[in-house]
């Protein structure tokens, strides 16, 4: 992929996110400062390439979990030698000033945290208390427009039913897990994306925070917020 395909399709996603339509050349051309027709030539090639689609009822495009894949891939790249905590904006000092209010009682500052998630991201947030998932934000989730139809509705429910077994089970043990759409182990037609950053905790070696929304995601902000989460959990509790 060349680096202008790299860009269109960052773009893409990144406008995607923002405006939850399809993204057409017209937009992307002002942002380029290139001809309309070089970035439809360019939209053919990603579309070959599988990592954007055209929905039939739009001249525009949307990701695919494939295009959504290659670009978290490309940000873990660019974000694989920063340390973990070092966040130091609005976003960041919320989740902490959260965490450290409830730090003799670590339930209260997990909670705190993913409460913090829920208005940052405006996702669903979770994370593990010991043997219970702490679940806030399911009417953030199911506002999305992505989830107004039952279909996805039903897949979502699913996943969340089946989440907290899961997690048990399989122990993801990256600092930071992004599942997107059809790579969610349970739900995988749910449309969902599920980022969520392990942690050492007083309950667990393994506990986890993290968030689920669409795959329509900010998701440099949002694995930026939930590793946050994760390593200021760790570092407090």
């Amino acid at each position: 992929m060349t680096e202008r395909q790299r860009s269109i399709l960052a773009a893409i996603i990144e406008q995607h996110a923002e405006i939850a339509a399809p993204v057409g050349s017209v937009m992307l051309a002002k942002l380029f400062g290139v001809s309309s027709a070089t970035i439809r030539s360019e939209m053919a090639r990603l579309e070959e390439m599988g990592y954007i689609v055209q929905p039939h009822t739009s001249a525009g495009r949307i990701p695919t979990d494939a295009g959504y894949r290659f670009y978290v891939n490309s940000l873990n790249e660019v974000h694989a030698n920063e340390v973990p905590g070092l966040l130091s904006d609005r976003s960041a000092r919320a989740i902490e000033a959260r965490v450290q209010n409830h730090s003799d009682h670590a339930d209260r500052a997990i909670r705190g945290a993913v409460d913090s998630l829920v208005e940052l991201t405006q996702n669903l947030g979770i994370a593990t208390i010991g043997d219970e998932l702490y679940m806030s934000g399911i009417g953030n989730l199911f506002s999305q427009p992505e989830f107004l139809h039952g279909d996805h509705v039903q897949a979502v429910a699913r996943l969340l039913d089946n989440l907290e077994p899961w997690l048990r089970e399989a122990k993801p043990n990256e600092p930071l897990n992004v599942y997107i759409g059809a790579e969610n182990p349970i739900g995988k037609a749910s449309g969902a994306t599920l980022i969520i950053s392990r942690f050492r905790s007083p309950y667990s070696d393994s506990s986890y925070i993290g968030v689920l929304g669409p795959t329509r995601q900010s998701y440099d902000k949002v694995m930026r917020l939930v590793r946050h989460a994760g390593a200021m959990l760790e570092e407090v509790l």
